[in-house]
């Protein structure tokens, strides 16, 4: 089992709040729900949950992300919320820093995902038993070695932008489940970040939209 030790430091990050909705900004290696361990009940949703004791938790990134989260206020608001995200009526896009520089300009990885069972929580490309998984990428830099991403998934599965930017040949840099040697030497936490979140407020019927940048380990030629 991987030491568990999150930040504290900012220990709740409120990028909106208002009567029916919470954005957070959550920080590598802070779980976003309670993990099955004692020691993992430090997580985003019960430092939410101390300051808003009826937020809930309406989607989820994996511990080594960080970016945004939207949480609900009630339940309520947690269907509608949890409505938009199954219909995909939510925007999303993340960064991410990748080994090495694909040769286009853009692209998608369109390829199933399934649990790899033996090395859970680990998924993996099945074309027989695994269910349909799509990203799209975009090139926004690179200096040869590794190259900035911008990684929109169509689709929302488990690890899926790890698992299809290794399939491209380009791991996610930092990656402790994905990466080769190199990759994962190359950066001290994975290189992924939520970074952009859009929808319609189920309340207040506004187009809501955040954009919340990342750390300069994400700039290229830093680590």
């Amino acid at each position: 089992m991987r030491p568990y030790s999150p930040p504290v430091e900012p220990y709740l990050d409120v990028v909106y709040s208002d009567a029916y909705l919470l954005v957070l900004d959550k920080p590598s290696g802070l779980l976003t729900v309670p993990g099955r361990h004692p020691t993992h009940r430090d997580c985003l949703a019960s430092r939410a949950q101390a300051e808003y004791p009826d937020a809930l938790i309406v989607h989820r990134l994996d511990m080594d992300t960080s970016g945004l989260v939207v949480m609900a206020l009630g339940p309520e608001v947690h269907r509608q919320l949890s409505a938009l995200f199954q219909n995909r009526q939510v925007e999303k896009s993340y960064l991410a820093r990748v080994w090495g520089e694909p040769g286009e300009s853009s692209g998608e990885v369109n390829l199933p995902l399934i649990c790899d069972w033996p090395n859970r929580p680990k998924q993996k490309v099945d074309f027989e038993h695994g269910k349909p998984s799509l990203t799209r990428w975009r090139k926004l830099d690179s200096d040869g070695a590794t190259s900035l991403l911008q990684l929109t998934p169509v689709t929302g599965r488990s690890h899926q932008l790890r698992v299809h930017m290794q399939a491209l040949g380009h791991p996610i840099l930092g990656d402790p489940f994905y990466a080769h040697r190199e990759a994962l030497a190359a950066a001290p936490r994975l290189l992924l970040h939520a970074q952009e979140l859009g929808f319609e407020h189920p309340v207040l019927g506004k187009e809501m939209h955040f954009l919340c940048n990342p750390g300069a380990e994400f700039q290229l030629g830093k680590n």
